[in-house]
């Protein structure tokens, strides 16, 4: 059924609309402000205003140093006449100035640690929220998102967009607006110690400089989106290659996924170096542009200098403000770029948080109550693209604390009966009810707290034994763990191993075998305890030994629970009390396998095809213990031929 669920979706491909971005950028910067004056945090928010006052304090510190080093310089240029006709002291003025010099110098750098201080809090704050607030998303979305992502490339843009978060916040709040009110005072200073063509200067260079900026980086942000992108697809292949490492050793393609990497890779190296290229294009333009006004500037002041209208202390005054502004402005340069490239970033996710869930609970939804557990579909359609349905008008009922098995070809819709119980998909007419009550109606949680499912492909987390079995019952105490796995037969295996039940288990699993894991599966499902049961092909990928075991314990854990089975062997499934078959999304035929194998329809065809391929497998296990017996095989070929347990 996965093949039908990763059909076209109704909306744009998930893939594109996260990757390629979208997102517009202002809508982006004013979703985060929230974050930066969050609602019920009066401690976050006076930590704004300190650090936004300590900010303004800074600034015009930052502007009255030039000044002090001004008026020191003029003082010292007097002494240095003076000087001319013998030594003289060192005036009390002159001294002043440079201590005062000095101090502002100090303090500027201390004021604004301080003032970093204060809004880190807030900045962590901001990126805390926003992650756990896309990671609860995430889990909100439909199972047709989470069959259509790329976990690669989606953990490497969600890592990308924390970093910028705190960025965005720190550089846009605590620069954009300083900056301004310093270009000001600067800008004030010079009218009052010269005149309004110093001003004029200033502002034509600062507006040429912005302008510059500006356009350069709207160049460049094309080229960082493509140098994200190729980044998310090596780092997407490398995942993906690394969780398929078995597979890639079955066909022997390690180059052919190292060919897939490097090209991935070179595609980055590409857009990484016309990334840097054109950082140097940009970075030598400001420096040229604000050269140039600088020069202009201290032309002037060298020129009132030689009329006598100016002192040195003047030209130096137009040299250090200059310098001063350069700063902030430069940074003002790299703030426009790193807001724009964190936007980029971050816009993947905005487009998390505003992709809506397919299911979702209807407004005044209760809880699911579960009386005696009778499961009804009644003239169920769905399907998972609206040009092809799955299934047609299906019907069938399941009893309280029966057993009914799900049977047919592949493409059937068996697996995709079990996605609309657990409402992984809303229906799109007909009714599925619990006890009376259309799941539609219920809380999903109520819902999925009354289902237990035991799948085919038992996927653990990279934790110990422990850890996977509690995860059924977060809250569980470690007998309640032990008492579940004795149940699914799992307690003898895991006690004999070194580390118990703080065994880890590996990435998803493999340290396990199949068999291994299914049982830590049925554990957790009973330490769930829920009261009702759902086996989807539980069994379908073990061998038979491991089948039977298997087998035991879900009956054991079935007993006196309502019990959906999905199955493909119908050897395990002939004691259910109703076995319903399905053949291209309809209901063909129902009964028990005594009724069914009396009808001789579909039911009996394939009981009779599985039949015949396991005569076939036992006369050919057969064979080659006589071949072995006989000593016609070669010594090893167990290890050679023999498939792993």
């Amino acid at each position: 059924m996965i093949g039908h669920a990763r059909g076209r979706d109704r909306s744009p491909s998930i893939d594109s609309k996260l990757l390629g971005g979208g997102e517009d950028h202002w809508t982006v910067f004013k979703g985060l402000l929230p974050f930066v004056w969050p609602e019920g945090r009066p401690d976050l928010r006076r930590n704004v205003v300190v650090a936004l006052g300590l900010l303004l304090v800074a600034k015009f510190v930052t502007v009255s140093v030039p000044i002090a080093f001004k008026e020191a310089t003029d003082a010292l240029s007097g002494l240095a006449g003076e000087a001319a006709a013998g030594p003289v002291a060192l005036t009390a003025a002159a001294t002043f100035l440079i201590l005062a010099y000095g101090f502002g110098r100090m303090m500027t750098v201390v004021l604004n640690q301080i003032r970093d201080v204060f809004f880190t809090k807030v900045g962590q704050n901001a990126v805390r929220q926003l992650n756990t607030r896309t990671f609860e998303h995430l889990h909100k979305l439909s199972l047709r998102f989470h069959l259509e992502r790329r976990t690669g490339g989606l953990s490497r843009v969600l890592e990308r967009s924390a970093r910028a978060i705190e960025l965005i916040i720190r550089m846009g709040i605590l620069n954009v607006v300083p900056t301004i009110i310093e270009l000001l005072l600067i800008c004030g200073i010079l009218f009052y110690y010269f005149d309004i063509s110093f001003v004029l200067i200033v502002l034509v260079t600062v507006a040429i400089y912005m302008w510059f900026t500006f356009k350069a980086s709207e160049w460049r942000i094309g080229i960082r989106r493509e140098m994200n992108d190729s980044d998310t697809d090596a780092n997407t292949k490398a995942i993906d290659s690394l969780l398929n490492f078995e597979t890639v050793k079955y066909f022997g393609n390690e180059g052919l996924e190292a060919r897939r990497f490097d090209g991935a890779m070179q595609r980055y190296e590409g857009a990484a170096i016309r990334t840097y290229s054109s950082l140097a294009v940009l970075n030598s333009g400001q420096a040229i542009i604000f050269t140039i006004g600088m020069v202009a500037l201290m032309w002037l002041s060298a020129r009132g200098i030689a009329q006598g209208t100016h002192t040195i202390g003047d030209f130096v005054l137009v040299n250090t403000l200059m310098i001063q502004l350069w700063m902030p402005l430069n940074f003002m340069g790299m703030v426009y770029r790193e807001i724009k490239q964190g936007l980029v970033d971050i816009e993947v996710m905005f487009a998390l948080l505003g992709q809506n869930p397919e299911v979702i609970d209807r407004p005044g939804a209760k809880a699911l109550e579960v009386r005696h557990g009778d499961i009804r579909f009644e003239n169920v359609s769905f399907g998972y693209d609206a040009e092809r349905e799955i299934l047609k008008d299906v019907s069938f009922d399941i009893p309280a604390g029966k057993m009914v098995a799900i049977v047919g070809p592949s493409g059937a819709g068996k697996s995709t009966i079990s996605r609309i119980l657990f409402r992984f998909y809303d229906i799109n007419s007909g009714r599925v009810t619990i006890d009376g009550q259309d799941i539609r109606d219920v809380t999903q949680k109520s819902l999925r707290a009354a289902i237990g499912v035991v799948p085919q492909d038992t996927v653990l987390f990279n934790d110990t034994i422990k850890y996977n079995i509690g995860y059924g019952q977060p809250d569980a105490s470690k007998d309640d763990i032990v008492a579940a796995a004795k149940l699914a037969q799992i307690d003898d295996f895991v006690r004999a191993m070194p580390q118990g039940y703080d065994t880890m288990v590996g990435e998803r699993g493999l340290k396990l075998s199949g068999g291994e894991k299914q049982r830590v599966a049925i554990a957790r499902t009973i330490l769930k305890g829920p009261p009702i049961l759902m086996l989807d092909e539980a069994t379908s990928a073990l061998d038979s030994h491991t089948e039977k075991e298997i087998q035991d314990a879900l009956d054991k854990v079935s007993k006196d629970r309502t019990t959906l089975v999905i199955a493909h062997r119908l050897s395990t499934i002939v004691h259910a009390d109703r076995i319903v078959v399905m053949e291209k999304g309809r209901v063909a035929e129902q009964g028990t396998h005594a009724e069914l194998i009396a009808l001789d329809g579909l039911y009996a065809s394939l009981w009779n095809r599985q039949r015949q391929a396991e005569k076939a497998r036992e006369e050919l296990a057969s064979a080659l213990e006589e071949a072995e017996r006989t000593g016609a095989l070669p010594p090893g070929w167990e290890r050679d031929f023999k498939p792993a347990e």
